[in-house]
């Protein structure tokens, strides 16, 4: 079924322009290198305007693997293609495994809170997941390989990249439970003296600490870290040829590596850099 005709599934001219213009999205996220003020998260401001942070994170998060799996059953049976070559899919199922867990399981299930977000913050992520969706989805429903064999040859480094892939993906659960253990610690704590003295909960959406297990100790965004080794395994999947893998990874790191050195300052701010060590934002022993 056809939403907009020419746009959702993409003609091929619009599906261009839209990896074109997603190619500079790292100008959009520069101004994060300039100011602090990032109203999400451990950064959020009191506004009238915030949303909810479980609700607004699924939602904005959702909007590129639901945008890939329309474009992957819709846009074949357009351009004439009666199939798709399995690597497509197994690229589409890494890309659609990393959301379900990120967009969905991550905020409404595992996370004991969010702390709420500003609108403007979701529609930039919103944003930046439909494009992306739009360019990957595209490239993997048929503007990029079209027969198994385009992807003869490859077999090696696919298998290298699912594994980077896999290992990131697994690295990213890890570390984000470690600060979801952070909050189930203080949740569990509120509960019990509230049992002993009768005082109602504070809550836990506010409630930071120092990560330390796995790659916290030598960095404090490891999550990032680990999401980043596993984009770079779904580009190598790809293949250099892949342009959107490419974007998405670049796209990424422009955006999450100011996010992290604004973090680091903020937990000097709250805990002190004698606290923190040596440890660095997100790579360690450089950034």
């Amino acid at each position: 079924m056809t939403i907009i005709a020419g746009v959702l599934p993409p003609s091929r001219e619009t599906w261009e322009w839209a990896c074109y213009l997603f190619g500079y999205f790292p100008l959009i996220t520069a101004i994060q290198w300039t100011i602090d003020w990032y109203p999400q998260g451990k950064t959020s401001t009191n506004s009238r305007f915030n949303i909810s942070g479980k609700w607004g994170w699924c939602t904005m998060e959702s909007a590129g693997f639901i945008a890939l799996l329309y474009i992957m059953f819709t846009l074949p049976s357009e351009l004439g293609l009666s199939s798709l070559p399995w690597g497509n899919w197994t690229m589409a199922g890494c890309f659609v495994i990393h959301y379900i867990y990120r967009a969905v399981l991550s905020p409404l299930v595992l996370n004991p809170s969010m702390a709420p977000m500003h609108p403007l913050i979701w529609l930039m992520a919103f944003s930046f997941q439909l494009f992306n969706g739009i360019s990957i989805g595209g490239w993997l429903a048929g503007y990029g390989p079209t027969t198994d064999s385009d992807w003869a040859g490859r077999y090696v480094y696919m298998e290298v990249g699912l594994v980077l892939w896999a290992w990131g993906l697994l690295g990213n659960a890890f570390h984000d439970d470690d600060l979801r253990e952070i909050r189930r610690a203080a949740d569990r704590k509120q509960r019990a003296e509230a049992e002993k003295t009768g005082k109602p909960l504070e809550g836990v959406e506010k409630v930071y600490m120092i990560p330390k297990n796995g790659l916290f100790g030598y960095v404090l965004y490891a999550h990032y870290l680990c999401e980043w080794a596993e984009w770079a395994g779904f580009w190598m999947v790809g293949g250099w040829a892949c342009h959107p893998a490419k974007t998405f990874l670049v796209n990424e790191i422009a955006t999450m590596l100011p996010r992290a050195l604004q973090g680091k300052r903020w937990y000097e701010k709250k805990f002190g850099k004698e606290k923190l060590g040596n440890r660095k934002a997100v790579v360690p022993g450089l950034i």
